[in-house]
């Protein structure tokens, strides 16, 4: 089955998210982003859906603190769509795919099966995920939202004495000043090693050859085996700070640049 493609987003989009997008839709899949204001720049056939119907914004005041302004924090927005995937799992709206991730080709899923893939030896990405809505990773993350400290069963013995050490000095009540992912990848591979997930885990290539090494994409270079390379479906990004930058010539992302059309 072809899935639907959701995310979600917070604040502009870059280059980079547009030409992601615009990839996503090039492989036939519908695609909606969830923001919680009007997001300008949407490519074509992109939709743009509220994301208060999904995780009310209150939700993030469990989660790092925003700006004294009022506005959020890179840590945030992280941590919330960490938790507003799983809401659309559990929702039944589709294939999650962050707003960086590059497709080569579409994705094709079972529905009654978990997808997603290795992003390091040891743990799973989150930024490609699908889940039945009935699945027990899901399930898991619906009773932790019902938290008011967010704390979940399943963590790491070294993240609850940081966390238990920085409550007896005053420091935070929030697990979620320990770590930016603690909701994130960590979380989905030990939960998915508790539920005997594990198995169903792709090859890192398939959507993580480049995730560790921006270079490879941002800088010239010889990338052909990766395009053609038929394990790989796309590609997660991650910019460190390089997304709204016009592509470099003879880069891969002048190649998706061209081939999938830029802003």
């Amino acid at each position: 089955m072809r899935p639907d493609v959701v995310t979600f987003w917070h604040g502009p989009l870059d280059r980079l998210r547009q030409t992601c997008l615009r990839s996503q839709v090039a492989a036939g899949h519908k695609v909606t982003v969830y923001s919680f204001e009007p997001l300008a720049g949407v490519p074509d056939g992109v939709g743009n859906a509220e994301a208060e119907a999904i995780l009310p914004h209150a939700f993030s005041e469990k989660l790092r603190p925003p700006q004294p302004d009022g506005t959020w924090r890179d840590w945030t927005t992280l941590q919330f769509s960490d938790f507003f995937r799983m809401r659309l799992m559990a929702r039944g709206a589709g294939l999650w795919l962050d707003a960086d991730v590059l497709l080569l080709k579409p994705v094709d899923i079972d529905p009654g099966k978990p997808y997603f893939a290795w992003e390091r030896p040891r743990q799973l990405g989150n930024s490609v995920l699908y889940l039945p809505a009935g699945d027990a990773i899901v399930t898991a993350f619906e009773g932790l939202m019902q938290q008011d400290e967010l704390t979940p069963d399943w963590l790491a013995l070294r993240h609850r004495l940081i966390f238990g050490l920085r409550k007896l000095r005053g420091k935070s009540n929030r697990l979620s000043d320990i770590r930016v992912a603690i909701y994130g990848p960590a979380a989905l591979t030990a939960l998915a090693a508790r539920h005997g997930e594990l198995g169903y885990a792709l090859p890192k290539k398939s959507f993580y050859a480049v995730h560790a090494e921006p270079r490879l994409f941002f800088e010239p270079a010889d990338f052909t085996a990766l395009i053609r390379d038929p394990d790989i479906t796309g590609l997660h990004i991650s910019p460190k700070g390089r997304g709204s930058q016009p592509p470099i010539p003879g880069s891969l992302y002048a190649w998706a640049a061209e081939r999938f059309g830029q802003p």
